[in-house]
């Protein structure tokens, strides 16, 4: 039988061989689908290759027909200040955004990938040459047609790697010239007003999932993020009425724009964002008050709390979603570099415990993580012995560094799951006679310092690839490396990893990056979490998204 994209074409030889092996077990099925999906395989294909029935309304796009009796919706989520997305770091940020910015590719729960501005796409079988097909008939809302131009522009865009804050760098760093900082000379190509073409000097199986995160929305010509309010030039079908950070935020249907998805969404009239803080409390005083519709996302005894209220419905995913309790190798105290010590970072690692800190930090609602941020829902995952809790193995080693007196500042934002997670992990280094005091700062001074604090904790979301989140966060000098790490061996293997399209050749390489994280103490990554949120009964396409995202597009009344 012969395997076609959905564009007509074979499908990569190499994906149609793996489909066997991956049918024996979830992890592997699910990975297959992301990656079956990246090389152009509609949803219903790739399930078939695994002979499997196709989820309902695969590819289509379908929701339920929507209630004409209410027109709008309100939902608690924290509002962020705006700014150019390529430098989002919170996908709050995005959310409002994405009422009429919009993205080339999403990403959804079963992993798989599904276009979006873009019709369709191929990738050789190399994994070198990406074609890029523009969805026909698109325009912007100020009735310029989007074309290929607005694509090369964009990845343009983020391939400059002297932008500040620009993680999309990371992200595309096949492209960018290492001696200029920008985009490759070469590399991109536009044979017709709807066609892309990406020649890649080296294979790079990560693309199409980077082009779904939440910092790749697609700006117009022209976008000046200072004034992206006053003139919000953009895809998608809603404007925003007020953005206020800290208050809220409001997006409004743009009746005078003619949607590529017309009549397939974009059925609220007005969707609030309303922002009560961090503490859960507040959500559920809000909930009962009938003054929400929907959480964005529910922690603690609060998940129980709204479970139990009349008329709502609990909505939950496991992801790969974490926290991080980690030392910044850069970071100057006093003179010292305290963290660059390799016996220093090791010591805080054999204080913790990661079950204790899943139970006292999370309540047990996820699993126990490995300590080198490769989650079992990824494809290259390899499980690893658990990481030794050895309180006097870690005292001395401190001591050996000649730290035993050096007192750590553990720093989270004050919130119910971080705040506990690192008041577990200040207990647990005291019990190993470690010097550490807490210091809890507010969203506003956290958001802005996150990858800058010494000794800190750290939300990351779920991403689809183990390769991508290491390209983000641990190779040497990304925007994201929170972490001040960089390590030669590791970027030489990630990047090998990155071309390896076979997912036995590619998860031996993430096993030796997994190590080395692991060696060198990069960070005590304790858990990986279930996600909850809370909808109104009768409110569709508000229910939790593994990477938090909420798709103002997708909801409506039922």
């Amino acid at each position: 039988m012969s395997w076609l994209t959905r564009s007509g074409r074979p499908l990569s030889r190499m994906i149609v061989e793996q489909a066997g092996r991956a049918r024996a077990d979830e992890v592997s099925r699910r990975e297959f689908l992301a990656l079956a999906s990246s090389f152009g395989a509609t949803t219903a294909t790739a399930y078939a290759l695994l002979g499997l029935p196709s989820p309902a309304r695969a590819d289509t796009g379908e929701a339920e027909p929507p209630s004409e009796s209410r027109t709008g919706v309100r939902i608690q989520m924290e509002v962020r200040p705006l700014g150019d997305p390529r430098t989002f770091d919170w996908f709050q940020a995005a959310n409002v955004t994405r009422g009429w910015l919009e993205y080339l590719v999403s990403y959804e729960n079963d992993g798989t990938f599904r276009p979006q501005l873009l019709q369709d796409w191929t990738i050789t079988d190399d994994a070198r040459h990406y074609t890029l097909h523009l969805r026909p008939g698109v325009m912007w809302n100020d009735g310029t047609p989007f074309t290929s131009a607005d694509v090369v522009r964009n990845i343009a865009r983020w391939c400059d790697r002297d932008a500040p804050g620009n993680s999309m760098a990371g992200r595309f760093a096949v492209l960018v010239d290492p001696a200029t900082g920008h985009l490759m000379e070469g590399t991109v190509s536009t044979p017709d007003d709807l066609t892309v073409v990406l020649d890649l000097p080296r294979a790079d199986i990560s693309l199409i999932a980077g082009m779904a995160d939440y910092p790749a929305a697609i700006v117009p010509e022209g976008f000046d993020p200072d004034r992206m309010l006053e003139m919000p030039v953009g895809t998608g079908p809603y404007l925003p009425e007020s953005v206020a950070p800290g208050i809220g935020a409001v997006l409004v249907r743009n009746d005078n724009h003619t949607w590529w998805n017309a009549g397939n969404g974009a059925w609220m009239e007005r969707i609030e964002f309303i922002d009560l803080g961090t503490d859960p409390s507040s959500f559920a005083i809000a909930a009962q008050a009938g003054r929400i519709d929907m959480t964005h996302s529910i922690e603690g005894d609060f998940i129980e709390v709204f479970s139990a209220m009349d008329g709502w419905v609990v909505n939950k995913i496991i992801t790969a979603a974490t926290v991080v309790i980690r030392p910044n190798q850069n970071a100057e105290i006093d003179g010292i570099r305290p963290y660059a010590d390799v016996r220093v970072r090791r010591a805080l690692q054999l204080a913790m415990s990661n079950e204790i800190l899943l139970e006292l930090g999370y309540a047990n609602r996820g699993n126990v993580a490995e300590n080198h941020h490769v989650a079992p829902l990824h494809p290259e995952y390899t499980a690893m012995p658990a990481p030794v809790h050895d309180p006097d193995a870690a005292h001395a080693l401190m001591e050996e560094a000649g730290m035993a007196d050096f007192e750590h500042e553990l720093i989270s934002i004050d919130d119910d799951w971080r705040r506990n997670t690192a008041d577990t992990a200040a207990a647990l280094l005291t019990d190993a006679g470690i010097k550490v005091r807490r210091t809890i700062v507010p969203g506003a001074v956290y958001w802005n310092n996150w990858a800058s604090f010494p000794f800190s904790t750290t939300d990351w979301g779920h991403r689809p690839l183990g390769v991508q989140t290491y390209a983000l966060a641990y190779r040497s000098g990304q925007v994201w490396n929170e972490f001040g790490w960089s390590n030669a061996e590791f970027d030489t293997t990630l990047e090998e990893a990155l071309a390896t399209l076979d997912i036995e050749k590619r998860r031996v390489l993430m096993h030796r990056c997994q190590q080395l994280v692991r060696d060198e103490g990069v960070t005590v990554q304790p858990y990986w979490r279930r996600l909850y949120n809370h909808t109104i009964a009768g409110l569709a396409g508000g229910g939790h998204h593994i990477a938090l995202e909420i798709r103002p597009a997708e909801l409506h009344w039922v």
